[in-house]
């Protein structure tokens, strides 16, 4: 089989491409950086601009399937513009693509942020519906990119599916890791909410394979086409007892202050406030979307995804740590 993944130069793409080339696929990385380590993995890498149409059906061309990971990462700041560019824009030359080469399968990496409605979410399933507003942009532009990609199944004959892996973690991983492990090192690390909450995660390696078994299932008729799915360990953790028992390990210091919802949510918005009347650079060090998420459960039911396309968790989240651990400590080592 010859895939395109986009993104492929990304935490989740990378993976992707590496399970792909493990099992004999031919790959097409596309990323709009230079990665010259997949070629010598075996991949091609193009670089360009997804939203380029000219790029995208010559990247795809010849094609059996498309797994679209390309995404605008650090989804806590930014403006509408920058996110739907990327997201949406992005998402739907993705999908012109696969008309223009009649590829026939899609596979779209979403987020479980799509329906988050800043209430505790608790082993939900996929019949949750999106919320009427969103407090990021990252959410509502992956909202509508996701909804573009299953509305385009049975198009043209093309057949598509949506995951939402959550907290997508293990080594490499570069945008939660050396954010919680700079804060921690500086003693800026601050608690939001009780402490109580469960939060699913998903290690990289299932976070991949599921991409490909969902793939691998997509097919006229089947139970995939046209439908999300929620991707996850399937063991949620508390979420502060978990950066607690990952700070130990580290030797890094222990969370020492605490901040209530309410208060945290207020002083999200005050920054976000200030962020963009000042039109500062860089972003708020706290959202009221990321307050919520650090203080409220969200985590939920994969049945579907184990029923519809076999996905079942192969990592427990302790092996998980013990693999990424080495990658840790050389992290906690390159902070100032």
């Amino acid at each position: 089989m010859k895939v395109a993944v986009t993104g492929g130069g990304g935490f989740i793409g990378r993976a992707v491409v590496e399970q792909l080339l493990a099992r004999g696929d031919v790959v097409i990385s596309i990323s709009r950086g230079a990665y010259p380590e997949l070629n010598a993995l075996g991949a091609r890498h193009m670089q360009g601009d997804i939203r380029d149409t000219d790029f995208m059906q010559r990247a795809c061309r010849g094609c059996d399937a498309v797994i679209h990971t390309a995404a605008k990462a650090g989804g806590l700041w930014g403006t509408f513009k920058e996110f739907y560019g990327i997201n949406v824009e992005g998402t739907q030359t993705v999908i012109d693509a696969c008309h223009a080469n009649d590829i026939p399968r899609l596979v779209f990496t979403s987020s479980p942020s799509v329906v988050f409605d800043n209430s505790p979410q608790e082993n939900i399933n996929e019949d949750h519906p999106y919320p009427h507003r969103y407090e990021s942009n990252y959410p509502r532009t992956k909202a509508i990119a996701e909804r573009l990609a299953l509305e385009a199944n049975g198009s043209r004959g093309l057949l598509t599916t949506s995951l939402r892996p959550h907290v997508v973690w293990g080594p490499r991983e570069n945008q939660l890791f050396p954010r919680l492990l700079s804060r921690a090192k500086a003693g800026q690390l601050v608690q939001v909410g009780d402490g109580t909450n469960l939060v699913d995660m998903t290690y990289i390696d299932d976070a991949a394979r599921a991409h490909l078994r969902a793939l691998d299932a997509l097919t006229e008729g089947s139970p995939p086409a046209g439908r999300a799915y929620f991707i996850s360990q399937d063991e949620p953790v508390r979420l502060w007892h978990w950066v607690a028992d990952l700070l130990e390990r580290l030797g890094l210091p222990p969370v020492k202050r605490k901040i209530p919802l309410g208060p945290a949510r207020v002083l999200g918005a005050l920054l976000e406030g200030t962020y963009r009347v000042l039109r500062l650079s860089g972003e708020p060090r706290l959202t009221r979307f990321l307050a919520t998420e650090l203080a409220v459960s969200h985590y939920f039911d994969i049945s579907r995804a184990r029923a519809d396309f076999g996905y079942a968790p192969r990592c427990s989240m302790e092996e998980g740590m013990e693999r990424t651990m080495p990658y840790l400590r050389e992290l906690v080592e390159q902070l100032h």
